[in-house]
Formats: structure tokens, C-alpha cells, sequence
């Protein structure tokens, strides 16, 4: 890749990537399923062109269900159990891909602007002032 890139990987090594950085999207997402998936209050996930993320290693898939119906395609390391990529169709379509940005080698200056499903969060999670926050999820794949 010629422009700037950052790696990342699963917590055992097995999958590894290496994206475009910065993404077009850093988001969290508080609804209730990435909250299991995650094993946290949110799920921090960045957005990349398709073309834009190479990955090696076997991911498993599982095929969970968005709010509205839809198929949630979440990618882990069946080895480790890391969350790692999160598709759906819309995505696919769109030629976008989101990956666990908590997967990153450097996480340090990850600032996400943008809370999804903040409705479904908890209670004492509070998003800074500016932010873009949905109650829901409006208009992203």
C-alpha cells in the first residue's frame, strides 16, 4: 500500500492485517449485540474502503442479526476468540468493510466522532460534546 497504513491483529497473532490509515469512519456502536460481542460498553470500529484492508490468517464467521432484520457477518480468530472484521450487505455493496479498531497495534490516538445505538448504551457512558450521536443507527452501511 502506498499511502499511510496501520496493522493490526487478533490477541494470538493467527490473523493479521493492514488497512489505509486514517479510516473514512471511526464510530462506536453501543447496541445491545456488539456490547456481547465486545465484552464492553461499546464497540469501536473503523471504516475502510474493501480494496483498502488486506488480511491474512482464517477468520470464522458468525452470522448475527442487525436490529432491522439484516445479516451482521462478525469475523473473529477462531483460535483466540478476537473480534476482528464486521460486514453486512449494505457494506458489500457500498465496497466498504469495518474492522475492531481495538485491534490495531497502536490505539492510542483513536478519537471515534461518530456513536451509534447510543440508545441501546449504558447509562453512564457519556460522548463528547460535537459528536455526531444516534440513537440508533441512521444512514451508516
Amino acid at each position: 500500500m502506498t499511502e499511510a497504513t496501520r496493522q493490526g491483529g487478533c490477541l494470538c497473532g493467527s490473523v493479521r492485517y493492514e488497512s489505509s490509515w486514517p479510516p473514512d469512519l471511526l464510530l462506536t456502536c453501543a447496541c445491545s449485540n456488539c456490547q456481547k460481542q465486545s465484552g464492553g460498553a461499546v464497540s469501536v470500529v473503523a471504516g475502510v474502503a474493501r480494496d483498502a484492508l488486506q488480511c491474512s490468517g482464517e477468520l470464522k464467521t458468525f452470522v448475527d442479526q442487525s436490529a432491522s432484520g439484516n445479516a451482521v457477518y462478525r469475523q473473529f480468530c477462531p483460535e483466540c476468540g478476537s473480534p476482528v472484521l464486521t460486514d453486512t450487505d449494505a457494506a458489500r455493496e457500498g465496497g466498504v468493510i469495518f474492522f475492531k479498531a481495538g485491534t490495531l497495534d497502536e490505539t492510542h490516538d483513536l478519537v471515534p466522532t461518530v456513536h451509534c445505538w447510543a440508545g441501546s448504551g449504558q447509562g453512564w457512558l457519556a460522548y463528547p460534546g460535537g459528536d455526531l450521536v444516534m440513537q440508533k443507527q441512521e444512514g451508516l452501511a
